[in-house]
């Protein structure tokens, strides 16, 4: 590949559609792959910008030919990442982000280990019930079970957050966005005004932050 392959996960209702679209309005040279899905679009979302919207039996189809980098099934409905997603920003010289969740992302990463990982964690159980909620009115979907579903998969999906580079919490939006900058031009060779901001949310530090919202989750 021409360039750095990031690869960004995160639990539903942490905020990462939001972050990574503030991204890429700072940053530029970003690639970002439109992943397919078979769950029906939400709010405004449109075909073809926020994902490709499929029904199951293309999916499938698409799954038996091979054309995906990467797939998963997430609450009944499929997720992937196209190989044609690579090729495009190889082709263009660009580097690639995939916004995926942890079952894609670790696919990823044994196929690529060269590829930078970056976890995106609310900062407690209580904001991510409240986020869940939100998301599960807006989209008529109040069911307790469901919300329980998602917050269960929530903390599942948390105690990955060790096998990522990097981790951020996305309790300040403007910070968390300014750390995610951080960590893209870090990777790329900046040094200036970066370094110690990107350093800070290395796992491998394990950064007091990052420690103080696990044990929220109950997680050491």
């Amino acid at each position: 590949m021409a360039g750095i392959l990031f690869i960004i996960s995160a639990p539903s209702g942490s905020g990462k559609s939001t972050l990574v679209a503030q991204l890429r309005t700072l940053v530029e040279g970003l690639d970002f792959s439109v992943s397919y899905t078979t769950r029906a679009p939400r709010g405004s979302e449109t075909d073809g910008r926020e994902y490709h919207f499929v029904e199951r039996a293309v999916f499938e189809g698409m799954i038996e030919r091979g054309e995906f980098f990467e797939w998963a099934l997430v609450f009944g409905n499929y997720y992937g990442t196209a190989c044609s997603a690579l090729d495009h920003a190889r082709a263009a010289g660009k580097d690639l982000l995939l916004d995926i969740d942890v079952q894609g992302a670790k696919q990823v990463m044994q196929k690529l280990p060269a590829a930078v990982s970056i976890f995106i964690l609310p900062p407690s159980p209580q904001v991510l019930e409240m986020r869940l909620r939100q998301r599960s009115e807006a989209e008529h979907m109040t069911s307790k079970e469901v919300i329980e579903r998602r917050l269960h998969q929530a903390r599942t999906e948390v105690e990955q957050v060790w096998d990522y580079k990097y981790a951020l919490v996305n309790d300040v939006l403007d910070v968390a966005t300014a750390e995610l900058r951080a960590i893209v031009l870090h990777e790329r060779g900046v040094r200036d005004g970066v370094t110690a901001m990107a350093e800070g949310c290395l796992t491998s530090a394990r950064p007091p932050k990052l420690k103080a919202v696990l044990k929220s989750f109950g997680i050491s």
